[in-house]
């Protein structure tokens, strides 16, 4: 499946998003950043996108969809919990 259609197909629901995608063919890794995920659990995240590729998964022509949701805050908090290491 086209990372681009991935993409369009996420932006359609979350159209705030940033949606960084790995991967290629049948086997794709989202991350997906939006305000829309703020006060949802996170398995009703993964069941709203997983929700948008039932048929390509129920077909094969998507094989395995990974994904990363999270609001804009959580993601700002993982990054600033980065160490950096001098060398």
């Amino acid at each position: 499946m086209e990372a681009e259609l991935v993409r369009r197909r996420i932006l359609g629901v979350y159209g705030d998003a940033k949606v960084f995608i790995e991967g290629e063919g049948c086997s794709l890794e989202v991350r997906i950043i939006s305000d829309g995920f703020t006060n949802m659990p996170v398995l009703n995240r993964q069941k709203s996108i997983m929700k948008l590729f039932e048929t390509e998964l129920a077909s094969g022509a998507l094989h395995a969809l990974s994904i990363k949701a999270r609001t804009p805050a959580e993601a700002n908090a993982s990054v600033s919990g980065l160490v950096q290491l001098d060398m």
